[in-house]
């Protein structure tokens, strides 16, 4: 069976573990880099599959630091989205808010899991996400999109371990073992 090395920045905390908090610049600038991530310019296939990393971060810090990013950090993110991207006026920030209050709502259950249940939970998470953007699109006249805009969903899901992995790598107690 194959099995990836170990590697201090692969490993993941367990439910039990003990994590220092994290420093309020290490989460803006995770933020800003996950938005600039966003702004990348990709055309075809690649854009079909990118995910929505500002919904991916966002959600990661919303679940792990509740109480420095919730529904009003996720409001104002998807406002700065819907303004970058020149969306209809408040549907990324309705949609972010949303993700920001389940977030919220959900966070004790979702570090209970393991990293690939964790997964489950995104999912059906950044698919609501998915699902208030695209009725509010809809509602706005905008033509239905190709069902593929779901391949994002599955690529953030699929990038949910290794980003929790890089994420808690600085909040990790060091030991002389490590």
């Amino acid at each position: 069976m194959f099995r990836l090395p170990d590697s201090p920045l692969m490993k993941v905390a367990r439910p039990e573990d003990i994590l220092l908090p994290p420093k309020l610049w290490f989460v803006l600038l995770t933020l800003f880099v996950a938005f600039l991530a966003n702004l990348l310019p990709l055309s075809g296939f690649a854009l079909a599959l990118r995910p929505d990393f500002f919904a991916l971060v966002l959600l990661y810090w919303a679940i792990h630091q509740p109480r420095w990013i919730g529904v009003g950090a996720a409001f104002f993110c998807g406002l700065l989205t819907d303004v970058v991207e020149a969306n209809l006026f408040g549907q990324h920030a309705l949609a972010y808010a949303i993700l920001g209050f389940s977030a919220e709502y959900f966070h004790r259950r979702v570090l209970r899991f393991p990293l690939w249940q964790q997964s489950l939970h995104v999912l059906g998470l950044l698919v609501l996400t998915q699902l208030v953007v695209l009725i509010l699109r809809l509602m706005s006249g905008a033509a239905a999109p190709n069902p593929a805009f779901l391949l994002s969903t599955l690529a953030s899901v699929l990038l949910w371990p290794p980003l929790s992995a890089f994420l808690q790598w600085p909040q990790r107690v060091r030991s002389l073992t490590d």
